[in-house]
């Protein structure tokens, strides 16, 4: 089963790509994994991606190809993959297309988790990370902590990342409307798109993903 799974930030892509991967017993490919992986053992990509990132750049599409290239050409995954931030834009999708096509394979679903975008920003703004340890997150409305502003876990300050203040949250939803949504077009054309309502628990997130897989994900 090769799949890729879409949706703006905040979607739940990361928590439903692992799932749906160990369900499926296939391996989750994630482009921010790939860039880490490629940068902590010294690869020729991740020399680039590194010297890209540190200036403060965006990684060129032809090196994001070629890392998941290789990736997918791994052991583990000839059996198929699911696909989280890869591919990002149009250029992207093509590239992946013509991959597939030149080892005799296609994708098999794309699932596009749909969140309407207050919900978003509702949803990243309103998280708070402690500052001692940033495993420990908590949410405004959905995990607040038990004294405002302290954490639970270590009693270290909470505070709203840079990242995930409102206009910052606005800003990267207009990025994924301009670059990424288009790909979801692209892929309807070819029939590969399951649009999957992510506002419910990840459990029945999960459910819903499986059912739109052809055979039910089985």
């Amino acid at each position: 089963m090769r799949i890729v799974l879409v949706g703006p930030p905040g979607a739940g892509k990361g928590t439903q790509a692992s799932l749906l991967a160990e369900h499926l017993a296939i391996p989750h490919i994630s482009t921010g994994d790939l860039f880490r992986a490629n940068i902590r053992q010294g690869t020729e990509l991740g020399r680039q991606v590194d010297a890209i990132l540190r200036e403060g750049g965006l990684v060129p599409d032809e090196v994001t190809v070629a890392m998941a290239a290789d990736r997918m050409a791994q052991p583990d995954a000839a059996n198929g993959f699911l696909l989280d931030g890869f591919p990002r834009n149009i250029t992207q999708a093509k590239a992946l297309d013509e991959l597939l096509a030149e080892s005799g394979t296609k994708l098999n679903a794309v699932l596009d988790l749909e969140v309407p975008e207050e919900e978003v920003v509702r949803r990243i703004a309103g998280r708070r990370t402690c500052r001692k340890d940033s495993s420990h997150t908590f949410h405004v409305e959905n995990k607040p902590p038990r004294e405002e502003g302290v954490c639970d876990v270590c009693g270290g300050e909470l505070y709203q990342r840079e990242d995930d203040q409102e206009g910052t949250v606005r800003k990267r939803l207009a990025v994924y409307h301009e670059e990424t949504e288009p790909i979801i077009g692209y892929y309807g054309e070819q029939g590969l798109v399951s649009t999957i309502s992510a506002l419910a628990p990840v459990p029945e997130v999960t459910r819903r993903a499986l059912e739109a897989l052809p055979g039910g994900g089985e």
